[in-house]
């Protein structure tokens, strides 16, 4: 994580485990951008084209257990409340839209050659470079608790950081319940 992004190739057994964890092959696997504490994928890199199209979730969380805390999240209506804080705040808005910008620029400097001509040729570059993260035009907007805390794990931003704070609370809660007599 930090300021540079690197990633490591995917072995073998870890693309099997991907694809069980997601109930079919991820398509356009393009490497492993962050782990779990156990060493195990957490979040996968997706290349910018997937069978000539473009893709712009770039960062796609796989580790079962943050996607099911993040499930609990959504269901809570957490985007909502987010989503008001953005819209409440100049400075939320104004730090939303630079992390946008940021996500737009790494997904940029992760495309191949090859990925930005099938781009180029059909139309999509100038569209899929405008995005943000999990591919949002607006970047006043939060779309997708997962993408943004996918994307997190890889380069902070603030969305990012008030999920992992909602998570830290949450297990301070499950762990307080469960230690109570």
């Amino acid at each position: 994580m930090g300021d540079h992004y690197s990633e490591t190739p995917a072995s073998a057994d870890e693309q099997a485990l991907v694809a069980k964890w997601l109930g079919r092959t991820p398509r356009g696997l393009q490497g492993v951008a962050a782990r779990d504490e156990t060493g195990r994928p957490a979040v996968i890199r997706v290349a910018s084209v997937v069978d000539a199209a473009p893709f712009p979730t770039t960062f796609w969380l796989v580790s079962p257990d943050l996607r099911l805390a993040i499930d609990r999240l959504e269901a809570a209506a957490v985007i909502d409340e987010f989503q008001a804080r953005v819209y409440a705040g100049k400075n939320d808005r104004e730090a939303l839209a630079a992390d946008h910008l940021a996500h737009a620029a790494l997904r940029e400097s992760l495309l191949l050659p090859a990925e930005r001509l099938v781009l180029e040729q059909h139309g999509y570059l100038e569209g899929l470079l405008a995005r943000g993260i999990g591919g949002v035009a607006n970047f006043s907007r939060i779309k997708c608790l997962h993408a943004f805390y996918a994307a997190h794990l890889v380069q902070a931003n603030m969305v990012g950081d008030w999920i992992a704070q909602r998570l830290l609370q949450n297990a301070c809660t499950a762990t307080c319940k469960s230690d109570a007599p």
